[in-house]
């Protein structure tokens, strides 16, 4: 996809791989996953984009309680190639507008109607790199880019083998986990749970790190607290920032 994220009319310097990064993860939503088709990933995407102007979840975000009878979301994938369960668009729209008040029976409610754990992970990641593209895009000021067109094939349904219930509301790989065919996932012997979140689906972590290096600091960048030569502000100034976005955004971490 040469003509996506190029940002050549774009008033400030976006560096290259940014672009490179982004151009990489269109190309991957476009295709099949583990556990969705690439029309259905693509339906992800859009209602991630949607959720903002949902009434009912705007409605839900404002009342006590996260839970009562609000109606089903308002949603607009009825165009698309791939019909998603309504479940899932639901999970989609608390993810971007709510998603300190999912629960876990919330998780399980899920799985009654349809879609798994490993469905609910899959989506997740989706979400979350989507709209990470999406809210660089704005910060510039600059419209979204388009979504891409799907690509046939089915999903293969791997999930990570090793991955258990502990701390969280889904599976996850130990922090000790990243070992066969999850031993890229992360450098060194252990990590985070915020990192491992993920894991049950390795791609979509593998997804999410890929962007993330580009748009913040690879796992190796991160043990470096001067500053990259790529960078145009030194580590300090990075986290700072960081660190009032998390607030702003109620990060629980």
């Amino acid at each position: 996809m040469p003509d996506a994220f190029t940002f050549a009319n774009v008033r400030f310097d976006v560096r290259d791989d940014l672009g490179d990064a982004y151009q990489w993860f269109w190309e991957r939503l476009r295709s099949a996953g583990n556990w969705w088709t690439g029309a259905e990933r693509i339906a992800i995407a859009e209602e991630s984009r949607l959720a903002s102007q949902c009434a009912t979840c705007q409605h839900r975000k404002n009342a006590l309680s996260a839970y009562g009878d609000y109606g089903e979301c308002e949603h607009g994938n009825a165009h698309r190639t791939a019909q998603l369960p309504l479940k899932a668009i639901e999970a989609i729209h608390r993810i971007v507008t709510d998603q300190g008040r999912i629960t876990q029976s919330f998780i399980k409610s899920l799985a009654d109607n349809g879609v798994s754990d490993a469905h609910y992970v899959e989506l997740l990641g989706i979400v979350v790199v989507t709209f990470s593209i999406d809210e660089f895009h704005r910060a510039l000021g600059i419209p979204l880019e388009p979504l891409p067109s799907p690509l046939p094939g089915e999903p293969d349904h791997y999930r990570a083998t090793l991955a258990r219930h502990d701390t969280g509301f889904v599976p996850m790989l130990p922090s000790d986990g990243a070992v066969g065919a999850e031993s890229d996932l992360w450098p060194g012997e252990v990590t985070a749970n915020v990192v491992r979140a993920l894991t049950l689906i390795p791609d979509a972590l593998r997804d999410w790190i890929r962007v993330g290096s580009a748009q913040y600091l690879s796992f190796e960048g991160m043990q470096d607290f001067v500053g990259l030569d790529s960078r145009s502000i030194n580590r300090m100034q990075m986290e700072l920032i960081a660190g009032r976005v998390s607030a702003v955004n109620e990060c629980f971490y």
